[in-house]
């Protein structure tokens, strides 16, 4: 890096979905440590644009780091030559680290990592692979969903070690400005398994909010969306992905968000009354 100090990288970095749930908590932290950030968004005052690779590089010019989240998944159709060619163009533009936002447990979003790798070899490259962040309750999918007292996922009673994108977040800037990342794989989940009955159980005592989980399978969580006008194929991706991914293969904790950060990660009931504070769920 060009402007390394004790402290690690300096140089420019790009955040490609700067809006984003994850991405507008990077760049707050980025630009708090001082780090000079361009947050990336389709309609923003820096371009970048999934679906438009001539956004690509006029966003990557000049930035020394990037912070990689894909939409809408890596294990998503065409991921792993979006890679591919984002690779390339970042190390054409002398992008020299990369940090990749990945899905945990999830082969084809490996597949798309490796693609990433091998396109970019020539910068450093460190792979963060998230369980389910606890905010999908209060910022994502599901937000709608405790709104309206009933929250339905094709999850049975499946627990997952949700993971607080505070956490995520200050993991991602570390390995963006701190040595000692190159060729990491981090996998971050919360401190404990927790079902979504009992995550929404959570959220109702944190809210004094009437709420409840309904399990549903994936053909009908598809046919759900469908109603909710998502395109039948999106719909049948999601879903797939969803009973995939909460088979029971990732119902298993990690301890990377302590050894990359020094401290325990943030417990789902303590994210449910924070956000309950921060009014999250107004209403009852």
């Amino acid at each position: 890096m060009t402007q390394n100090t004790e402290n690690g990288q300096r140089g420019t970095v790009l955040v490609t979905s700067g809006t984003g749930k994850t991405g507008r908590r990077v760049v707050e932290r980025l630009a708090a440590r001082g780090v000079p950030v361009r947050a990336g968004s389709r309609g923003g005052e820096v371009r970048f644009d999934w679906a438009d690779p001539s956004s690509w590089a006029p966003a990557l010019r000049g930035a020394e780091a990037s912070y990689v989240t894909y939409y809408p998944d890596l294990a998503a159709p065409g991921a792993p030559e979006a890679m591919r060619a984002f690779g390339q163009i970042a190390v054409e533009n002398g992008v020299r680290r990369l940090v990749l936002l990945s899905g945990r447990g999830e082969p084809q979003a490996v597949v798309a990592e490796e693609s990433l790798r091998g396109a970019a070899a020539g910068a450093a490259l460190t792979v963060v692979r998230s369980a389910f962040f606890a905010q999908n309750f209060s910022e994502g999918a599901m937000l709608d969903g405790v709104l309206g007292g009933e929250v339905v996922f094709p999850a049975g009673g499946t627990a997952e070690p949700f993971v607080d994108l505070d956490d995520l977040a200050d993991v991602v800037v570390a390995a963006l400005t701190e040595d000692g990342h190159a060729g990491a794989v981090h996998e971050l989940t919360g401190p404990r398994l927790v079902t979504f009955g009992e995550a929404v159980s959570e959220i109702g005592r944190a809210t004094g909010r009437a709420v409840r989980y309904l399990p549903v399978s994936g053909p009908q969580y598809a046919r759900m969306l469908e109603g909710y006008g998502v395109p039948g194929p999106e719909a049948g991706f999601l879903a797939d992905l969803f009973t995939t991914l909460l088979d029971g293969h990732n119902a298993t904790v990690t301890g990377d968000v302590k050894r990359v950060l020094g401290r325990d990660p943030k417990d789902f009931g303590a994210f449910a009354r924070a956000a309950a504070g921060a009014g999250a769920w107004p209403g009852k």
